[in-house]
C-alpha cells in the first residue's frame, strides 16, 4: 500500500453533493490511472458503510462494495491495534479527533505509509502528505 484512503476521501467520490466531489473523482481517476496502491483499515470500512447508508442508501454501499473495495488493501484493526489507538486518542484529548483517525494514523506508521487520500485536517496536522488533484 502507498495511498491510505479516509473515509472523508470515500465520501466525497461517491457523493455528488460533497462540496469535494470534483476533486476527489480527479484523485481517484488519478490513482487508478496510476496503478497507485491502496489501502485502508477496517474501522475506516465500517464507518464509511454506516455513513453512505445513512446519507445516501443501500445503492452507494452497493457501490462502494463493488467498485471500490476490491481494490483496497485492508489493514484489520485488532485488539494490538486497538489498544495502541486509545491512549492516541485520550492523549489527544480532542473532541474532534475520532478513534478511526487514531487507528489510521498508527497503520500509517506502521506500514510506512506517507500519502493519504483525505478530506479531513487531522492528516495534516500529523505532517501527512495529503494528496490533491492536479
Amino acid at each position: 500500500m502507498n495511498v491510505y484512503i479516509d473515509t472523508s476521501a470515500f465520501l466525497a467520490v461517491l457523493n455528488h453533493d460533497d462540496d469535494h466531489h470534483a476533486e476527489a473523482k480527479a484523485i481517484w481517476c488519478y490513482l487508478l490511472d496510476t496503478g497507485a496502491s491502496l489501502g485502508t483499515n477496517s474501522y475506516v470500512l465500517v464507518e464509511t458503510v454506516a455513513v453512505l447508508q445513512r446519507r445516501l442508501g443501500l445503492d452507494a454501499v452497493r457501490t462502494f462494495f463493488g467498485a471500490i473495495y476490491p481494490l483496497l488493501e485492508i489493514v484489520w484493526v485488532d485488539d494490538a491495534l486497538m489498544t495502541l489507538a486509545i491512549p492516541l486518542l485520550l492523549t489527544a484529548n480532542r473532541t474532534n479527533l475520532s478513534m478511526v483517525d487514531c487507528t489510521s494514523f498508527l497503520v500509517m506508521q506502521r506500514l510506512q505509509v506517507k500519502k493519504v487520500f483525505a478530506f479531513d485536517r487531522h492528516f495534516a496536522e500529523q505532517g501527512l502528505a495529503v494528496l490533491e488533484a492536479k
